[in-house]
């Protein structure tokens, strides 16, 4: 969800500057051979640490600086980059975020931020037994929504692309906007977001901007991206 910079200070500053899928069965009996379906959870391990499996400073560019957060500033930041703080109101309801573990080995951020261009790209690897389909099952019908956090509103807008070409069990490819009702200059959050799953790993890289005029960093989103998908596969 876009903040004020003042909040944004938790995660953002010290970077020195940004459901589950519904199954159903059929009472009716179906003619002919079955047919596996789509796992409903993710049986494979990574058994690698996640913070081990995080890009290091000499991965990202080098214009980006870079922080690896504590725990307790890591859930902030997923809810920052997903629009949807941690206890808002979301309508329409079934549109919240996937439940996310925080703590070590559960959740991994590294923050590369770029001061000059007043943005982020950032790293995310989250343990989870939800395939990664079942994420974009819930994109697609939560192309836009409301956010109530404690009174502020936002409207968070999310457009699928066309998903990556990479070596991994699923992947996605998104853009989102987050505008605030009481808005103005620099507080409208733009975000382009690749995302994959290894195993019971997924990986979330977003370059994240506060300047509506600002083109995205794809070049440093495509190869932290790729880089991360690599080391979590051979994790």
């Amino acid at each position: 969800m876009s903040v004020p910079e003042s909040s944004r200070a938790g995660w953002l500053g010290a970077a020195s500057v940004g459901g589950v899928l519904l199954l159903t069965g059929c009472g009716a009996t179906v003619p002919g051979h079955p047919v596996a379906g789509e796992a409903k959870t993710v049986q494979a391990h990574v058994a690698a640490g996640l913070e081990d499996l995080l890009p290091t400073q000499a991965q990202f560019p080098a214009r980006y600086s870079v922080v690896v957060l504590p725990p307790e500033a890591a859930a902030q930041a997923a809810g920052d980059l997903a629009g949807i703080a941690h206890g808002a109101v979301v309508h329409p309801t079934g549109c919240e975020p996937p439940e996310q573990r925080f703590g070590p080995d559960q959740t991994a951020i590294a923050i590369g931020t770029d001061g000059e261009a007043r943005a982020t790209v950032t790293v995310q690897l989250a343990r989870t037994r939800q395939p990664l389909s079942a994420l974009r099952e819930q994109l697609t019908r939560c192309g836009e929504i409301r956010v109530n956090q404690g009174g502020a509103i936002t409207t968070v807008a999310t457009q699928l692309d066309p998903a990556p070409p990479i070596d991994a069990d699923d992947s996605i490819a998104l853009r989102r906007t987050v505008i605030p009702d009481l808005g103005g200059v620099g507080l409208t959050q733009s975000m382009q977001t690749l995302l994959g799953q290894v195993g019971d790993v997924r990986i979330t890289v977003t370059y994240m901007t506060f300047e509506a005029s600002s083109k995205a960093d794809t070049a440093a989103l495509d190869q932290l991206f790729t880089t991360t998908v690599q080391q979590v596969q051979r994790g």
